[in-house]
């Protein structure tokens, strides 16, 4: 796999991986047609496992290459991590609150975002394509950052990202599609909207991949404001949804979930990275 990524330049490698990411979200949105309802803790412990996920990329994939290549390039590695992370969480803040968007369960009333007539299911939808923008891009930095490095080795990891993202997308598709069933949308429509939310993640990874390979020196920048992104959503949006009561009270399903997410995360680029 790894030698045969090596054949195509960063941007390509980057719309590879992502386009993989995306069709883990359509695989999972496709449950649609076999489930109409979801458990209330099966869904509670695929976000768990989403946030899991995230938490240890931002960390292993992102911010720790990020500040051993600000060293490399003499800058202060400590400052570089740290205006990128918090740039990262300003850009995903800023987002959220000019883009309409919807979270499943809850009336259209509770919309966020500038206000907008548009129909519930397009607010829906973009509430979840705000958890994959920063995704696509820490996949698209990754692969710009191993085209900068030059070596088999990270270009492996970047490939251990897009596979953790892509695992995490499969149960993320299904926690979108099935709940959307549930709330009277056919299972195609359910289906459609659900794959719909993953193909941010493309754009977002040919852009990331693009801007670091034409500015060397922001890569470090990059990797931490991807990082800062993904800590947002994982705060933001993913743990609130994943402690969802469930019978009148917390369950832990959700941290047992985000506890499996990091492990199979650290153990992917750990052992490929």
């Amino acid at each position: 796999m790894i030698e045969w990524l090596k054949q195509f330049g960063p941007v390509e490698q980057a719309l590879i991986g992502t386009l993989f990411t995306w069709a883990m979200t359509a695989t999972g949105a496709a449950m649609v047609f076999f489930f109409k309802k979801i458990n209330q803790n099966v869904l509670n412990g695929m976000l768990g496992f989403a946030a899991g996920v995230m938490i240890a990329a931002s960390f292993w994939s992102l911010l720790a290459p990020g500040i051993e290549m600000a060293e490399e390039l003499g800058q202060t590695a400590w400052l570089t991590a740290a205006i990128g992370f918090l740039g990262g969480g300003l850009f995903l803040y800023i987002v959220d609150k000019l883009m309409p968007h919807l979270h499943l369960g809850l009336d259209i009333s509770q919309a966020e975002g500038i206000k907008t007539s548009w129909q519930r299911s397009v607010l829906l939808v973009l509430a979840i394509t705000l958890h994959n923008i920063p995704e696509g891009m820490a996949v698209g930095v990754a692969f710009g950052a191993a085209a900068a490095g030059g070596t088999a080795s990270s270009i492996a990891g970047a490939v251990a990202l897009a596979l953790g993202i892509g695992l995490q997308n499969l149960p993320e598709g299904a926690a979108v599609s099935i709940p959307l069933r549930r709330e009277g949308f056919s299972r195609q429509k359910a289906f459609l909207y659900g794959q719909s939310s993953g193909l941010v993640e493309p754009l977002a990874g040919v852009i990331g991949a693009f801007a670091v390979v034409s500015m060397r020196p922001i890569l470090p920048y990059a990797l931490a404001f991807a990082a800062g992104a993904m800590i947002y959503v994982v705060v933001e949006e993913l743990i609130p949804e994943a402690q969802r009561e469930v019978g009148g009270s917390k369950t832990d399903v959700a941290t047992i979930g985000c506890l499996l997410g990091f492990a199979v995360m650290m153990i992917l680029d750990v052992a490929l990275g």
